[in-house]
């Protein structure tokens, strides 16, 4: 989740309403609060219709992709065309009659399903507790669905179980993180034909249905759900939770967050590294996303096992604002065998809107002070809808190009090597401040299309569609069975 003033259509970051979001109706996406609001001023959603091609939502059933697919340097076995056809019944059916030219595939719509794609930050269960969504048809208010996903060639969606500082404070946010996932096992349930948890790389295969189905695993973010409990850690991860992004956009129990002025534990808190020790004996991976720099050096020392970033812009784009990973630590967490998912958000892979994204925080902390002195005062405090509502008048939404994002893979597998890059897009974190040409699940061919033109060889884009995340998922989970 998203949300710093200058893109995202949220929750202010003062409070939070547990009623359906008004700008979800008007066809916007809701938010949390806490880092998502600054991301309203980037770019309002206006949910366009996909502009990759509609029927290719079936996902292997081009007769292109009738050889063994790839997950790295791993191969799959081929599957037969009649599976093919199945699929794409299947998805024509969930799609407006509208949508059913037939059109032939574009390089970037055959590649990406024949590829493995794993993205590994999508904010759906957010979402389902607002307004219950079937995700399995068609759903033009969000950016996640069956038939797009499909249309994309993702295989593996990791549903953010998120949870707010707010929510923390209030002593909800367990509670929470256990409403959203039972929102995503309702999900599956309802259309167990077209989605399955995934607790294992190990399961691809077997749960994949050849293409038929989209894999969900869970990953959560901010620990606040844990409390002070480590037991939670061993409950969570028997209910599918395979990464934990440990704080969000406010320190907590156990780590510091990349946006406090406070930096509490300057780093990791003595808690957050028994936290770390229990999630590397369950095989949980640690997120160092939404960190701030101390404490993701000391994760990178604590940790036995490899690390990642499940949706993180890279610093060097973006100076100063250090809620994207730095050079430095980039290569530190790809020296521990980790990887960096690169996040689409406009806040954090455009410089200009990212430098709306912090000049926001400063200014809603001072707007904090200003109220709090009001009510030392006896006075009547401004309510932060009405700061909210100024910012975004004052800071209109910025344009941003694809390229963005390109650019951020290009450098970072520059710096890293094309190993420890890969994809975590905050699709339906952002309220739609998302760069054209990605704006949903429909449209990895995009980018697909955009790295084949900057030179970067097939193995190279498998590698960062999804191989290099299934690759650490197997390591991490490889250390905890040594222990």
């Amino acid at each position: 989740m998203a949300h710093p003033r200058g893109g995202f259509a949220f929750a202010s970051v003062h409070s939070k309403s547990k009623s359906p979001c008004p700008l979800f109706q008007r066809g916007e996406q809701p938010s949390s609060d806490g880092e998502r609001r600054r991301l309203r001023n980037s770019a309002r959603h206006r949910y366009a219709a996909p502009q990759t091609l509609q029927r290719g939502k079936a996902a292997r059933t081009c007769c292109c992709t009738l050889g063994a697919r790839r997950v790295g340097s791993r191969a799959f076995p081929s599957f037969g065309g009649h599976v093919r056809i199945a699929a794409l019944a299947l998805a024509l059916a969930l799609l407006p009659l509208a949508a059913q030219a037939d059109q032939p595939l574009s390089a970037g719509q055959r590649f990406a399903q024949d590829a493995t794609i794993v993205d590994t930050h999508i904010d759906a269960p957010s979402l389902l507790l607002r307004h219950w969504a079937d995700l399995g048809v068609d759903t033009p208010k969000v950016e996640f669905d069956y038939p797009r996903a499909r249309q994309g060639g993702l295989d593996v969606a990791f549903m953010s179980i998120y949870t707010s500082p707010g929510e923390d404070k209030a002593g909800e946010a367990t509670q929470i993180a256990h409403t959203q996932i039972d929102a995503v096992e309702a999900m599956i349930g309802r259309r167990p034909e077209q989605f399955a948890l995934l607790r294992s790389p190990k399961d691809f295969d077997r749960l994949h249905a050849h293409g038929q189905r989209v894999l969900l695993a869970l990953g959560m973010e901010n620990g606040a759900p844990i409390g002070d409990d480590l037991s939670r850690l061993k409950l969570f991860h028997e209910r599918g939770v395979r990464y934990i992004t440990l704080a969000h956009s406010e320190d907590n129990r156990i780590s510091d967050s990349s946006y406090s002025r406070k930096h509490t534990w300057k780093g990791l808190s003595p808690f957050g590294e028994k936290v770390v020790d229990e999630m590397n004996r369950l095989g949980i991976m640690v997120d160092v996303s939404h960190l701030s720099d101390d404490a993701t050096r000391d994760v990178l020392a604590r940790s036995k096992a490899p690390v990642i970033a499940s949706h993180s812009g890279l610093r060097h784009f973006t100076p100063g604002f250090e809620r994207n990973i730095s050079d430095e630590l980039a290569k530190a967490v790809a020296a521990k065998g980790g990887v960096i998912q690169i996040v689409f958000g406009n806040a954090f892979v455009d410089p200009a809107s990212a430098a709306v994204t912090q000049a926001y925080f400063v200014a809603s902390a001072q707007f904090e002070q200003e109220q709090a002195a009001a009510r030392a005062r006896g006075e009547t405090p401004k309510s932060s809808e009405a700061f909210d509502k100024e910012w975004e008048a004052a800071h209109p939404p910025l344009p941003v190009k694809i390229d963005a994002v390109l650019n951020q893979i290009d450098y970072g597998i520059k710096l890293v090597g094309a190993d420890h890059i890969g994809i975590g897009s905050d699709f339906d974190g952002v309220g739609g401040a998302l760069p054209d040409g990605l704006k949903s699940v429909a449209d990895y061919p995009n980018l697909i299309e955009g790295m084949k033109a900057r030179g970067h060889s097939e193995e190279t884009i498998r590698k960062v569609l999804g191989g290099n995340l299934l690759r650490v998922w197997s390591a991490v989970e490889a250390k905890a069975s040594q222990q």
